[in-house]
């Protein structure tokens, strides 16, 4: 798994039990709810709420309860009290972490990171030690062997999109953070349904990690993926799908 592209399409399978599907479906409330909290309370005219929509309805989560987290974002049902967070740190084998956290106790939220972190032969790093070595892009993400990728990247290079990265099993659409809306939605227009898409901090270069290291990260994400107030994990970690497909069971 080269740093972060196909992250997300595992963390798709792992929303596979009600239990983890429940936890997955608080997890982008949360962050449904901040965005309302902190721009306008309409999706057509925030962004931000936008994508969060769209990541809450490609997950099943019904209208009404996502409009119930928009109108408690927004005050109409209680004023919202999350935080947003970031924390960065260095992971086994050198590797640099950073996770982004929504959360109603800040205080709680960095005991446990720092726990999780401790326990897994990782550590806390300074404020900009570890954000420098990624770049936020918009991804737009299509299974492979559904879509016609020459078709698609000469598609996506038309309405702004930077790139394309392609893998075995996913063909990954880049923008700049300001045109992934918008490259979104011209592609669905164009009749390009994607798996997923999301704002993500990918890293400008990755550390190969096998072996014990490799399984150590793997422990660690999960660990940190699995918390409550954990939104997203990004890492500059070269990881074979398997070593996290095993971890699954």
């Amino acid at each position: 798994m080269s740093g972060h592209n196909r992250w997300s399409k595992i963390k798709h399978k792992k929303l596979a039990s009600d239990a983890r599907k429940s936890k997955g479906w608080s997890k982008l409330l949360k962050a449904v709810t901040l965005a309302a909290s902190t721009g306008v309370a309409d999706p057509a005219h925030n962004p931000t709420l936008r994508s969060a929509v769209d990541k809450a309805k490609g997950e099943g989560i019904p209208n009404d309860t996502i409009s119930r987290a928009i109108k408690k974002g927004s005050g109409e049902l209680g004023a919202a009290s999350l935080e947003e967070l970031l924390y960065e740190a260095y992971g086994p084998g050198g590797t640099a972490m950073v996770i982004e956290v929504l959360t109603d106790n800040r205080n709680r939220a960095a005991a446990e990171i720092r726990h999780l972190l401790d326990r897994h032969n990782a550590r806390l790093a300074a404020s900009g030690a570890v954000t420098y070595l990624f770049k936020r892009r918009g991804t737009v993400l299509f299974e492979a062997g559904t879509i016609d990728e020459e078709k698609l990247l000469e598609a996506a290079l038309e309405v702004g999109a930077e790139d394309i990265q392609s893998t075995a099993e996913s063909v990954t659409v880049l923008t700049e953070p300001a045109a992934f809306l918008s490259v979104k939605e011209a592609l669905e227009t164009l009749g390009f349904a994607p798996a997923g898409s999301e704002l993500a901090l990918l890293p400008e270069t990755t550390i190969r990690l096998e072996g014990k290291e490799a399984v150590a990260m793997a422990k660690l994400v999960n660990a940190l993926d699995d918390h409550d107030d954990v939104q997203n994990v990004f890492i500059n970690a070269d990881i074979d799908d398997e070593v996290f497909e095993r971890l699954q069971g």
